[in-house]
């Protein structure tokens, strides 16, 4: 059915002129008059300025776990901030969410906190540098870390052609304005190649700080590791005492309350969190090792921001943990991620359509190709366009999941049984709509 717009383009005109485009990320830029958005949010749901509403699969990228405005969120909220909302010292949230935080994730035994997920891998990164005395990091192509010039290579925005042979790749700088020079600093290998991995490996640990890795690939609809790929990043740190860093900025308490960690059993030296840790409000934390976090010290490794671990975030991220640890989220977040995937699978197979649905029910995406993606290269071979022009009309319908297919959809226990149906009624006429011409 056709939406109304008018009073969307009237506000994309006025928010056009004074901010670039008229968003405050270039993840958000759609083009083609196509913006939507937001006048306010509740549940599962977002509606525009024309109020038309939609059932939202985005969930800002991936952090409204619980859903928007949740009350026993919003309310610890509120009554925190009434007495303050950051310090220059200490206060009692901090240290009941990095205890929550110890207690529901493997490996992490101490705490520090951060304000986004990039913030967070990028305190990582420095403390595995300062922990081994070693300066490049290997990072894998598809894995998006964070908007700073350190980890912005062969993203999954990069041409894979320009990314070189598998067995010998070459760091691709994800934007204009990444000084060359850091390309001395990275390196970058194909996801789920075991070969090139340990060879790499073996030839280059001295120089090596750190292997940061998405446990799933979230830019690249969810990519899963194949069978024994963690734990092999995970016996070669161990072999050749490199700091092995599980970027759980994506998958942190949305794959189970203990994140990809507890999900896939492999433990990293050092975690990052963001996303759902505040279900939407700012707040990030590195996690790992006591003897790696002491090395957190005044004239040792520098690590500081006076908004870190501030009332408004912490309060959020203590409600929000409250509750994860109860299990029911997860309850109801596998119950409809299920019945989602199932209906499309089934909605896909009738139509004879060849697809692939990635990642786990909590965190899912559909590549339309032939071959089952499982790294960057792979990936780039899934027909985009078709999935964008379904997507689109299923938006049209009401159901909001990205248009690019690289984003993966974020589920919210706020999704009830009938939003589930209705999804996938306007999947359906969306892909025939489609396939029609």
């Amino acid at each position: 059915m056709k939406r109304v717009t008018e009073r969307n383009r009237a506000f994309f005109k006025r928010a056009r002129e004074v901010m670039p485009y008229g968003v405050s990320s270039n993840f958000r830029i759609v083009g083609g008059g196509r913006e939507i958005p937001v006048a306010r949010a509740e549940g599962a749901y977002l509606w525009d300025f024309d109020e038309n509403r939609y059932i939202d699969y985005q969930n800002g990228f991936g952090p409204t776990i619980l859903g928007y405005g949740h009350p026993v969120v919003c309310d610890r909220v509120a009554e925190a901030i009434r007495h303050g909302t950051v310090f220059a010292m200490t206060h009692e949230y901090e240290v009941r969410v990095a205890e929550r935080i110890i207690a529901m994730c493997p490996g992490v035994e101490m705490v520090r906190f951060a304000n986004s997920g990039a913030e967070a891998t990028m305190h990582a990164l420095r403390l595995a540098r300062a922990h081994t005395g070693r300066e490049k990091i290997l990072k894998f192509e598809g894995a998006y870390h964070g908007m700073y010039d350190y980890v912005m290579w062969s993203t999954a925005t990069c041409p894979t052609a320009a990314m070189g042979y598998y067995r010998s790749p070459n760091p691709v700088a994800s934007s204009s304005g990444i000084p060359n020079a850091l390309r001395e600093l990275i390196l970058c290998l194909p996801f789920n190649d075991p070969e090139t991995l340990e060879r790499t490996v073996k030839a280059k640990w001295g120089d090596i700080a750190g292997i940061i890795v998405e446990p799933v690939l979230g830019n690249l609809g969810g990519t899963l590791p194949e069978p024994g790929f963690l734990e092999l990043i995970r016996s070669l740190c161990d072999e050749y005492g490199i700091v092995m860093i599980m970027d759980e900025v994506k998958t942190g308490f949305r794959l189970a309350p203990g994140g990809a960690q507890e999900f896939f059993g492999v433990v990293g030296d050092l975690a990052t969190y963001a996303k759902a840790l505040g279900n939407g409000f700012p707040i990030a934390a590195i996690g790992g090792k006591r003897e790696l976090m002491m090395g957190y010290n005044m004239g040792q490794t520098a690590h500081a921001g006076t908004y870190c671990g501030n009332i408004c975030g912490t309060a959020a991220a203590d409600a929000t943990l409250e509750i994860l640890a109860t299990g029911k989220p997860y309850q109801i977040i596998d119950a409809r991620g299920k019945a989602l995937v199932d209906g499309i699978s089934r909605i896909l197979d009738a139509e004879g359509v060849p697809y692939h649905i990635m990642g786990v029910p909590h965190l899912f995406g559909i590549a339309f190709s032939d071959e089952k993606p499982y790294d960057a290269r792979s990936w780039a071979k899934a027909d985009d366009e078709r999935y964008e022009a379904i997507m689109m009309k299923l938006i049209d319908r009401g159901a909001m999941p990205c248009p690019d297919d690289g984003e993966p959809w974020f589920l919210s226990a706020a999704l009830s049984e009938q939003d589930v149906a209705d999804t996938l009624t306007w999947f359906e006429e969306a892909v025939k709509e489609t396939l029609a011409g």
